[in-house]
């Protein structure tokens, strides 16, 4: 987040530069788009971009070719980052670049990214939270080439032996709403007598953002007004009281923990774990004796409204190409359901079409599906918003707060100060 607070504040002299220079990372070949991605060519998910470049250098009709540089990113940022925030500075910025989804409002505010809309071909066949994600001031900027989700992974047998009939528990189509949920913890935290679930409240990061907001959003709350310019009056109204009282409740009652035991599910020692698609991989090939299944998330009872995170990393096309047709014939290509399908389905990851949705049912687990029908249904996309990285702090701040259940009792008080926080941000 520093990264990217330091990005923003020196885009605009970048592009107050990229204007006299002329000069960027393409090649001189007037046809050849360079590419600039965040991973590296030894992950799934590199290989299979690498073949896609492949596929493009040899199908494109118009004679256009694409030449990819992997950069990866490091786990707090680096790397791509920096070499992202070095190429601003010079105006060696490539045609084409990846990037995370809350990211958008920021690069395309200070002019980094140009508007893509009119090029991608398949706009109605994306998901809405791809094209939610990707917009900024009612123009599509960028578009995710996968989905992410989070669910409720449970341990089959410790709820059997809990007493809890597995036939009964929650749908994408029936979810369970918090009291229900709640009830399912009471039962668990009494057989066991240790906390029921991992919400993964140890995690000072952008999970907090990431995983928490489906509850204030199915509370039918928000964390800034719809013209993303103040926070007062939102946050800190009755529906972000009620959900972060819900999520004190879930660490006063015990039934979850802000220091959880590392890999507690995956040991047997957490019956429940919030987490994301990710965890299926590791699942599979590092405890796969573990019988689990996937339940959706619990939803408001005062609204019933299925609410799930997104957000992935993004295409879109740098504002100083001099090869927009290129460029925006290579983004088309990399998001038509062919190209999205093979990424989905090599680096397991949620598709960001539902043609792709269907493409892939019954080759994916039913675990998978789980988090890809509750994605097509409810998934919602964090802000779009250019000062989202402060708005992203002090939300996790919150609800790192919220867990100190008896130093700040008082939520209406915490949510105000917040609010105040969140409002300077926005200015």
């Amino acid at each position: 987040m520093k990264k990217l607070i330091l990005l923003v504040f020196g885009l605009c002299m970048a592009v107050v530069v990229a204007a006299c220079s002329g000069e960027e990372a393409s090649s001189g070949n007037k046809n050849e788009v360079s590419m600039w991605v965040h991973t590296s060519n030894e992950t799934a998910e590199g290989k299979e971009m690498q073949s896609l470049i492949d596929q493009f250098n040899e199908e494109n009709e118009e004679g256009y070719t694409a030449k990819i540089e992997f950069i990866p990113r490091s786990g707090s940022g680096g790397g791509y980052e920096d070499k992202i925030n070095a190429a601003l500075t010079t105006d060696t910025l490539p045609d084409v670049l990846t990037l995370d989804g809350p990211n958008t409002a920021a690069y395309a505010e200070a002019g980094m990214i140009a508007p893509i809309g009119d090029y991608i071909s398949n706009k109605d066949d994306l998901l809405p939270s791809i094209i939610q994600q990707g917009t900024y001031n009612d123009e599509l900027y960028a578009v995710g080439y996968s989905e992410s989700g989070v669910g409720i992974f449970y341990n089959k047998q410790m709820l059997e032996d809990a007493g809890v009939d597995l036939a009964t528990l929650p749908t994408v189509e029936e979810p369970w709403d918090w009291n229900e949920f709640m009830d399912l913890n009471e039962t668990l935290v009494k057989e066991y007598d240790q906390p029921a679930i991992d919400m993964g409240l140890k995690d000072q990061s952008e999970w907090l953002m990431y995983a928490f907001t489906p509850f204030l959003w199915s509370q039918g709350g928000s964390i800034v007004s719809e013209d993303g310019t103040k926070a007062t009056g939102f946050f800190n109204d009755e529906n972000s009281v009620k959900t972060m009282s819900f999520i004190q409740e879930m660490v006063e009652k015990g039934y979850t923990t802000k220091t959880p035991v590392e890999k507690g599910f995956q040991t047997g020692k957490y019956p429940m774990m919030m987490t994301g698609s990710w965890t299926i991989a590791e699942m599979k090939s590092s405890y796969p004796d573990v019988n689990y299944g996937v339940m959706p998330y619990p939803t408001s009872p005062d609204t019933n409204e299925l609410v799930s995170p997104s957000g992935s990393w993004q295409y879109a096309m740098s504002a100083t190409t001099d090869k927009e047709e290129a460029a925006a014939a290579l983004i088309d290509f990399l998001t038509q359901t062919e190209a999205l399908t093979k990424i989905s389905l090599a680096n397991s990851v949620l598709p960001a079409a539902t043609s792709v949705i269907e493409e892939i049912r019954g080759e994916v687990s039913p675990q998978m599906q789980v988090l890809i029908d509750q994605n097509a249904k409810s998934a919602h996309a964090r802000p779009v918003l250019p000062g989202y990285p402060k708005v992203s702090r002090t939300f996790q701040e919150t609800i790192s707060d919220v867990t100190y259940f008896e130093e700040n009792q008082d939520i209406q008080k915490l949510l105000n100060t917040k609010s105040s926080q969140i409002d300077k941000a926005l200015q």
